[in-house]
């Protein structure tokens, strides 16, 4: 018999020793013993109420817990009250926010903003065309790049990132030069005064509907019925006619020459309210934009001139020009023209327009 408990004495001493052999074992149980024996003397202290903690309890606790099991937790926590718990539980999680959104090199959760290389795109477009607003850059980031991105990261981004230089009100040398090399360009329904003082009339005719720009007409100052109605021929020439023609109460419009131009061309004319010009909104824009964007920016040497540069400006105007009101779209694209191929961020070029007066990114 006694060889017997002896053998069993072995077995249960090799059990024992094999489970304190295992990865942990021997700390688990270490540390276990210890956080027992140290809750002992925390209960035993005399006190009517709750035993509070101080600061070596406190960490003999917390660092005893680092090697026993997530099993045993709910053994060893029993002369701790729900409240401590709790107060330790509410510290976790205000630590983890704090780690969470403080700054350092952790990734964040949540929307990670624009990328650098969208960054520096949106302030080079600012950069190179610094009289563009934030609507604009979107939609041009938009049609370019295929990024749809709000005008308000376009705002937030620029008012971080961009800073004007000195001057930036106009265009540079280089623009102004390119214009001045073969004189400077008007546009639109409007008197427009040359670099010599000479007034120039500009009839402009657009779709309302595509926002096309469908052609410029360049007058004399002392205009007639026969030169109205050949800058409206001129315009036309080689186009389907519309079945309407709106236009305002200008005495220009009032020659019998105009009139009857019209009804042989069959076109029935449209009147805007008298002395309304928001009754008439698409063309007075229109016109607006020409001065703001182009004429103000350039100078005009003659008619000849003037009629070439309103020409330059049309073809920007319908093919690379985004619109608000067309969703970012290009009159092009409006009419049904597929938009181009997306640019990526890394590699892209840009494409000069008017003699540099617009830059637009497009495709390498």
């Amino acid at each position: 018999m006694s060889m017997i408990h002896l053998l069993m004495l072995a077995v249960h001493l090799l059990a024992t020793i094999a489970k304190l052999l295992r990865p942990g074992g021997v700390r688990a149980v270490v540390a276990e013993s210890l956080l027992l024996k140290h809750q002992l003397v925390i209960s035993s202290r005399g006190r009517r109420r709750a035993p509070n903690l101080n600061s070596f309890d406190r960490f003999v606790l917390g660092l005893g817990s680092l090697f026993v099991p997530a099993s045993r937790f709910s053994k060893l926590a029993v002369v701790l009250e729900p409240r401590t718990l709790l107060r330790f539980h509410e510290a976790l999680k205000k630590r983890k926010y704090r780690w969470l959104f403080s700054s350092g090199s952790h990734r964040r959760p949540g929307p990670k903003g624009p990328s650098k290389e969208l960054i520096d795109t949106i302030v080079e477009f600012k950069r190179r065309n610094p009289r563009v607003g934030c609507p604009r850059i979107a939609q041009e980031i938009a049609r370019a790049f295929g990024i749809d991105i709000d005008k308000d990261v376009v705002r937030r981004v620029l008012a971080k990132h961009y800073r004007p230089g000195a001057g930036t009100d106009g265009p540079c040398w280089l623009s102004f030069i390119g214009h001045m090399k073969d004189s400077l360009w008007s546009v639109d329904l409007f008197r427009c005064e040359s670099i010599l003082l000479r007034s120039h009339w500009v009839m402009v005719v657009m779709d309302v509907f595509t926002r096309r720009i469908i052609g410029f007409g360049v007058g004399r100052a002392d205009l007639c019925g026969v030169s109205i109605c050949r800058m409206f021929n001129q315009i036309i020439a080689g186009k389907s006619l519309p079945r309407y023609l709106s236009s305002d109460h200008d005495p220009l419009f009032r020659f019998h020459r105009w009139l009857a131009n019209l009804r042989i061309l069959e076109v029935d004319e449209i009147k805007s309210a008298p002395y309304v010009p928001a009754s008439h909104p698409f063309v007075e824009r229109l016109i607006g934009t020409i001065r703001r964007e182009f004429l103000d920016q350039v100078m005009i040497w003659n008619a000849i001139d003037l009629e070439r540069k309103l020409e330059e400006f049309r073809n920007y105007y319908n093919e690379n020009r985004v619109h608000q009101s067309l969703s970012g779209r290009t009159p092009e694209e409006r009419s049904g023209k597929p938009p181009p191929a997306h640019a990526v961020l890394d590699h892209y070029a840009w494409r000069l327009h008017c003699r540099g007066l617009f830059q637009m990114p497009i495709a390498a």
